[in-house]
């Protein structure tokens, strides 16, 4: 006769390796062939998650995770590991729900941050992660070294959590122009990010007015920002009154990188091959393949 209790003590004893293969408790070896299909990449998380922000206005986020998951494979670069939640940004344990949590009959071990070398958020609103996760995420850029990317509503995200806008350099005012057709003046022309744009080229899309506090030019490096000779600087939401309207930038923080670009809103930018070298390049400085030295400058 089969003993029930054994059998659920040894499947509760099986987990997830990080790489995401099975492997029972004591010497994680996996079973042959379930190896990490995705060793010897890098890898790169992307939570795109706008449960607790604006839900109907992003549409464009689907094509935007699917697009940097064609590009990680298509450059060879890097592997994108694509999520709706954020479960994974912890450096604690990660275990599934039900009969796969910690301890049930089918326990399974998920993915944390100690497997990425980079995140990217295209989030919205105040996100779901708890205090720890929060000091996780700050730590795996800070003090790991590891990398960030922020696209668009990334700087529209935990508004009530000042470390976060510091670690990415801004933090969203408004939209004065809604989705509109503006030229860019290009502040790095040397730097791998802004190898597809040039000074004087349009660009659709919804772009954003930062807060005065914490962005600042002493902290970070604007690689474009929007010409405003192409847009009416005179608009009733513009509150800026020093000109600045950023597109792009750079910036360390602690040991690690970050990179934030406001461009991401409609699904066109993302067939656009000028912003997908621009994240291409920026996804490759974040996890460590591409040397730049942000240069922080003030607007000329």
């Amino acid at each position: 006769m089969i003993d029930r209790r054994k059998l659920l003590a040894a499947a509760a004893a099986t987990a997830l390796l990080p790489g995401g293969v099975l492997a029972q408790s004591g010497p994680r070896k996996p079973p042959p062939g379930y190896g990490d299909p995705y060793a010897g990449k890098k890898k790169l998380l992307v939570v795109g998650d706008t449960r607790t922000g604006n839900m109907t206005a992003h549409l464009g986020l689907s094509h935007a995770m699917a697009t940097i998951e064609r590009l990680g494979r298509e450059s060879g670069a890097f592997q994108a590991i694509l999520r709706t939640d954020t479960d994974a940004i912890t450096k604690r344990e990660v275990w599934g729900k039900g009969r796969y949590a910690k301890g049930g009959p089918g326990a399974a071990r998920g993915l944390n941050l100690d497997y990425f070398d980079a995140v990217l958020f295209y989030t919205n609103g105040a996100t779901d992660m708890t205090p720890d996760q929060k000091e996780d995420l700050l730590d795996f850029v800070a003090k790991d070294g590891k990398g960030f990317v922020g696209v668009h509503t990334a700087t529209v995200t935990a508004t009530d959590w000042p470390e976060y806008g510091e670690m990415v350099g801004g933090v969203f005012d408004n939209h004065p122009w809604m989705i509109t057709d503006a030229r860019i003046i290009v502040e790095e022309p040397a730097s791998p990010f802004m190898r597809g744009f040039k000074t004087g080229d349009v660009v659709r899309d919804e772009f954003y007015q930062m807060l005065p506090v914490p962005y600042s030019r002493k902290d970070v490096d604007v690689l474009a920002r929007i010409d405003l000779t192409s847009v009416d600087p005179k608009a009733p939401m513009v509150h800026r009154t020093d000109g600045d309207f950023p597109i792009a930038w750079t910036k360390p923080y602690g040991a690690g990188r970050v990179f934030y670009s406001c461009l991401g809103h409609p699904d066109a930018i993302w067939d656009d091959v000028r912003a997908q070298t621009m994240f291409v390049e920026a996804i490759k400085w974040a996890v460590g393949l591409t040397p730049y030295t942000p240069k922080p400058h003030p607007l000329a």
